[in-house]
């Protein structure tokens, strides 16, 4: 996987943390760079460490099925990208992540709903050898950076952002997914 691929697979996944930074910001809570910078930081961490795992596990049973590994890296990022596309166009009722709620368990609880697709990612990589240590590090600092921005976004444009950035996320994850299939069938 090359770096570009990595940079969009890192901003695909940070999609659902920075629309959960918008909703955190639209609360307009005291302390807004504090606030932006804690949510980062959760969300960066999570976002990095679950990709780590799945790497782990997927590792220690990729060489059992790598005739159809680029299949299973394909399913998996289309069937992610397409649960942020469906998401993206569902209305549901965001008061929970709307309030103003820093606490710890609140924000474990947040940064693990919007990193359990990075899990399937990791595995991802493990069949397609990517180097693990720069991609989680990439992974968490993109995750933190848009985090911010999100909170900002969120802070001065409103809620009309967050499906958009799902359905972008989305968007990345299945075309990242077509792209690894195609250059495994040859067409690229």
């Amino acid at each position: 996987m090359n770096l570009l691929s990595l940079v969009l697979v890192a901003v695909g996944l940070a999609m659902d943390a920075c629309a959960v930074s918008i909703c955190k910001g639209l609360s307009r809570p005291p302390y807004p760079l504090k606030r932006a910078c804690t949510l980062g930081v959760f969300f960066g961490f999570f976002l990095g460490a679950m990709p780590l795992i799945g790497y782990y596990l997927g590792r220690s049973f990729a060489s059992s099925i790598e005739s159809v590994d680029h299949w299973i890296a394909f399913v998996l990022l289309a069937f992610i990208g397409g649960k942020m596309i469906w998401e993206s166009w569902k209305k549901e009722d965001d008061t929970e992540q709307k309030k103003d709620d820093y606490r710890v368990q609140t924000l474990t609880l947040l940064s693990l709903a919007t990193s359990i697709d990075a899990l399937a990612v990791g595995v991802t990589f493990a069949f397609l050898q990517v180097s693990i240590v720069p991609a989680v590090l990439l992974i968490a600092s993109v995750t933190f950076v848009l985090t911010l921005l999100g909170f900002w976004l969120g802070t001065v444009f409103g809620a009309k952002l967050q499906s958009k950035a799902e359905l972008f996320g989305g968007a990345i994850l299945v075309l990242i997914g077509l792209k690894i299939l195609l250059e495994h069938l040859g067409v690229f």
